[in-house]
């Protein structure tokens, strides 16, 4: 246990261990005093580009490359830079590089230097030029914040979403801030300034605050600034070498600390949240709040990057993790210890040795269950292998004289281990801890593997992990597959060969999501064959169309069925198409020229007609012309269709259609005709509304013109002229009209015409004139029972009598006598 401890360094009343990650493979290659660093955390790439600041610039000197380093100092790529000067880079939380430049604009690769976008920090920026940069993780992602020339600072919160605010003024400030940094605090990203010994709290609504820190020494101006990365404590460095320690909201101080440096650290970081470390050329000082320090020595300039529980010391030789030896840890290891965990630790020691003290530290142990947590929880924060198998060793151990077993704890810390442990190796070097993996999260961990194209691995984890396949393998091979195709060296037929062998029918997976990557590398022959495997239309036939591969898309369609789909296709080709060769190509499929003619019906009734005309369809074409007609208002126009429609009518052989629109024609002009003279609206009425019209308004001349001109037979213009006359209560003419012939539909019509309108009286004089079978009805119909009865009693007729009983009321009782006598008779004489 000693020995385990023996890296230990005392800060106060706590530990903290510094152990090497990895030995850099680029050793030989990179002298850091020469370059710039931007290291992600979480075990993130390091990139590098040469500091301009050590080397003086010459005209026409060849432009900077910047390096692409995973954690261990493999070489991931490198960009040879053709843009602006570049005063920072970092890392969002997506793994991009971002790379400032001074006119504003920030530009995004990925790891493997490939070009992602771009965006500016403002046209102000662009103009006054930038001067310094800080990266930072905001409330909801990467944030970027600029100091301009001018002295004002301009902030983005999202780097995925750059909406720029610009933060309030610094009163007084005409000079570059001797320091500055960003605060995250409720959801709002402020900027702490430093005006020498001033410091100033800005935000994006116009508002800055003085603040006045508890700081004892005097002093003339804070040149270094640091925030912890969960915002809640600050650290500030002074001109005179003083290091104060405090809350962020600068409410506390913890300690003053004289480093006695005159000059100002390089880095300036915090080692989780309980130390501040400081960086000057060799030599690296942490301090706690409790004043107490370690001091660090290195061979040559190093690079510090802050983690939610340590700090990443990287060098020319080597990265290392500097970390508060966690307190579990120290239970275990701390020479002396009596704690549960630390006892079966050494029972199990013991255990291995062959020793019988074991059984003594076994019965030492006060609650076995909390010395098996003790040893799980132990193992997790142990960076090597060989500890974590010690550790775990003991758990289990520990476990064997435990009645109540619940595995499930030393079950998920040996897979957390299994996968930090293969993430860890130096040929991927993700250097994630427990704790960051926690925070990180799985998901997101195997997003990181996935940009890093490590999808095998990915796979296995998920697999291993038990993750759902939407979640984990279909979603892996579907970026595998975009990988796959942006390979363009390879054979289009070997890729989409080899894409289908692999991914297969896998739930989750999108062909047309691949697919609409090859388009994107310009692989549109990848892309149609890549689409044959895709099972939904939908997805398909978008993309077919977005390849203008239309004659394909308008065949799948159809072949889904989905009408509409089939109308999008449809009237995609109708607007890029001329619209003869768009007929021609709808007219090759029936379904999709039957649905294009529905549409035509219901939306464009001008382009249905000009589709029947291409296709010498006479008949259909007549008869749009003439719906045509009706929705015309001017005349001319009216009847210029009607004739139209009658040609084509005459073409299609359709005698009678032509014959019937020629009348609508001369229909039309007659009521213009009857409109002159009249002034009355008549246009658009039929003949027989016409003709009904003209009698209502007792022009009975021109009606019969009008019957004479268009041929109306006698029965049809009589019961027309009957019910007019009636209506408008012309029973002058009315009977006069009944006594110019006889009349051809009878004279019952001129009884119900008088009765309808409330006129019994005038209707009592046709009633001589009604035909003897329906004589009885109309005097029933007029109210003259009596005469009913005796006309029914006179064609002997027991039928009629009984129709005329049913019809007589209360007050009808001589009558109803009447019939029942004259029924007696009749039966009589029968």
């Amino acid at each position: 246990m000693a020995l385990i401890s023996a890296d230990w360094n005392p800060l106060g009343e706590v530990f903290y261990r510094k152990h090497e990650l990895y030995t850099m493979e680029w050793s030989d290659l990179v002298d850091l005093n020469k370059f710039v660093v931007a290291a992600a955390p979480y075990g993130g790439p390091i990139a590098l580009i040469r500091d301009e600041n050590k080397f003086v610039r010459v005209q026409g000197a060849t432009k900077p490359i910047i390096y692409i380093y995973s954690a261990s100092g493999i070489e991931l790529s490198a960009i040879r830079w053709n843009s602006g000067h570049v005063i920072a880079m970092g890392w969002s939380v997506t793994e991009d590089l971002l790379c400032i430049q001074d006119d504003g604009v920030v530009l995004v690769y990925d790891i493997f230097g490939t070009f992602k976008r771009t965006f500016s920090m403002g046209q102000e920026a662009k103009d006054t030029k930038v001067i310094e940069c800080k990266i930072f993780n905001s409330f909801n992602g990467t944030g970027i914040a600029v100091v301009t020339s001018t002295y004002r600072i301009f902030i983005i919160n999202n780097v995925d979403d750059p909406r720029i605010r610009r933060l309030a003024e610094v009163p007084g400030l005409n000079k570059p801030p001797s320091s500055w940094a960003i605060i995250n605090h409720e959801r709002q990203s402020r900027a702490l300034v430093a005006k020498d010994a001033e410091l100033y709290l800005v935000d994006h609504g116009g508002q800055y605050t003085e603040q006045h820190p508890d700081v004892k020494t005097t002093v003339n101006s804070f040149v270094e600034m640091s925030v912890s990365v969960n915002n809640k404590y600050l650290a500030l460095f002074s001109d005179t070498g003083l290091l104060w320690i405090g809350s962020s909201d600068l409410s506390r101080m913890y300690c003053e600390f004289d480093t006695k440096s005159p000059s100002r650290p390089l880095q300036l970081s915090w080692c989780g949240t309980g130390a501040v470390v400081g960086q000057w050329e060799n030599i690296v000082l942490m301090v706690g709040p409790g004043k107490d320090w370690v001091k660090y020595s290195f061979d040559g300039p190093v690079h510090m990057v802050p983690e939610i529980d340590g700090l990443r010391i990287i060098s020319k030789t080597t990265h290392e993790f500097l970390q508060k030896v966690p307190a579990v840890t120290e239970d275990i290891f701390k020479i002396g210890s009596m704690s549960p965990g630390a006892m079966l630790f050494e029972a199990s020691r013991e255990f291995q040795r062959g020793s019988q003290r074991a059984d003594e530290y076994i019965r030492m142990i006060p609650d076995i269950g909390r010395a098996v947590e003790e040893c799980i929880e132990a193992a997790g924060e142990e960076h090597e292998p060989s500890k974590q198998q010690l550790l775990l060793r003991a758990a289990s151990f520990g476990k064997c004289f435990l009645t109540d077993i619940q595995p499930e704890s030393f079950v998920n810390m040996c897979q957390m281990l299994r996968v930090l442990n293969n993430i860890h190796d130096y040929k991927l070097a993700i250097p994630l801890t427990k704790t960051q993996l926690e925070q990180l999260t799985v998901p997101v961990l195997i997003d990181r593997l996935v940009l890093r194209r490590q999808y095998c691995l990915a796979i296995r984890i998920c697999q291993y992990l038990n993750i759902p396949e939407a979640d984990g393998a279909s979603r892996i091979l579907a970026h595998w597959a975009c990988y796959k195709v942006q390979q363009t060296h390879v054979d289009d037929e070997l890729v989409a060969t080899a894409i289908a062998n692999k991914l297969g029918d896998t739930p989750g997976v999108s062909y047309s999501e691949i697919a609409n990557k090859a388009i994107e590398c310009g692989r549109t022959e990848l892309a149609i064959r890549l689409l044959d495997f895709e099972p939904k239309a939908a997805e398909q036939v978008p993309l077919l169309m977005k390849m203008k591969r239309d004659t394909n898309a308008l065949y799948k369609s159809i072949e889904s069925g989905d009408t509409d789909l089939m109308y999008t296709v449809i009237l995609h080709l109708k607007e890029i198409m001329p619209l003869g060769d768009f007929l021609m190509t709808i007219r090759t499929h029936p379904i999709a020229h039957a649905l294009y003619l529905q549409f035509c019906r219901e939306e464009n009734k001008e382009m249905l007609r000009e589709l029947y005309y291409q296709e010498d369809n006479f008949q259909q074409e007549a008869n749009c012309r003439v719906v045509e007609s009706y929705g015309e208002e001017r005349l001319e126009v009216k009847l210029t269709s009607l004739v139209a429609a009658q040609d084509a009518y005459t073409k299609s052989k359709n005698e009678w259609a032509a014959r019937q629109t020629e009348e609508q024609v001369k229909l039309l002009k007659y009521q213009r005709r009857l409109e002159e003279e009249l002034n009355r609206q008549y246009m658009d009425l039929s003949l027989h509304q016409t003709m009904y019209k003209l009698t209502m308004e007792a022009n009975h001349k021109l009606a019969e013109s009008l019957r004479k001109e268009f041929k109306v037979p006698d029965r049809r213009f009589w019961w027309l002229r009957v019910n007019a006359l009636c209506e408008s209560n012309d029973w002058t003419e009315l009977e006069k009209f009944s006594k110019s012939k006889k009349s051809p539909i009878g004279y019952e019509p001129f009884v119900d015409g008088c009765i309808k309108y409330g006129n019994r009286h005038e209707a009592t004089k046709y009633l001589p004139k009604v035909s003897q079978e329906n004589k009885v009805n109309c005097y029933i119909k007029v109210g003259q029972l009596d005469q009913a009865a005796e006309f029914a009693f006179l064609q002997k007729s027991i039928d009629d009598l009984n129709i005329v009983q049913q019809k007589c009321g209360p007050m009808n009782r001589a009558t109803v006598e009447k019939i029942q006598t004259m029924k007696a008779q009749l039966q009589t004489k029968r």
